[in-house]
């Protein structure tokens, strides 16, 4: 297992070359990593907002840029973002995770169109509650310890955890990554003629 961290620009490369060395070629990216670090956008310091926008957005960003070389040259490939419900609809007490979502659509949005002349697909997962670590690895912005302004962060954050640990595990997403990944030749529509069971036993 290579370890990669998305900040790191030197170290996504070296797993990118690592990668290309034993296997020769590069056709699929999930860019899964990411953070979540709630609290009021007033009591977030700067230090906290960039962590969640690097991990979240730049290191998308920075794995994109280095495997998009090698899928130009091979004529394809498949680059999947894992977004959020959080960037369609705003998360109270989560500005700079919804911040960082936001802008992984804008950019994945771009990037399709940018490398679909190379045969490159470029899609967007957009994921609901669901039963991940993230919940428990959430970090809470640390001026608001024991502050008393905003008053319905505890509460807010209990009802998103809450609804996280009752939503439905991570297995659904993995079939969808599957299914994108790996397209089906056929795809029906409409009804089937009336005589297809007769068709079928002759």
């Amino acid at each position: 297992m290579l370890q990669m961290d998305v900040t790191d620009d030197q170290s996504v490369q070296r797993a990118v070359d690592a990668i290309l060395e034993r296997e020769g070629r590069l056709d699929a990216v999930v860019n899964n990593a990411g953070i979540a670090i709630a609290g009021p956008l007033e009591l977030t310091s700067m230090e906290e907002a960039k962590r969640q926008i690097d991990v979240n957005l730049v290191g998308a960003f920075l794995a994109c840029r280095a495997v998009l070389p090698t899928m130009r040259r091979q004529g394809g490939g498949y680059i999947v973002n894992v977004g959020s419900i959080g960037g369609l609809i705003a998360l109270p007490y989560q500005p700079l995770y919804s911040a960082s979502k936001f802008a992984l659509e804008g950019m994945t949005e771009c990037l399709r169109l940018e490398v679909r002349p190379f045969g490159i697909r470029v899609v967007i997962v957009e994921s609901g509650d669901t039963r991940t670590e993230i919940t428990r690895n959430r970090r809470v912005a640390e001026a608001t310890t024991n502050q008393q302004v905003y008053r319905s962060l505890a509460a807010a954050l209990t009802c998103t955890a809450d609804d996280e640990q009752h939503g439905p595990g991570p297995d659904g997403v993995a079939r969808l990554l599957w299914r994108i990944l790996n397209p089906r030749l056929r795809h029906t529509v409409g009804r089937r003629p009336r005589g297809w069971k007769t068709l079928m036993v002759a």
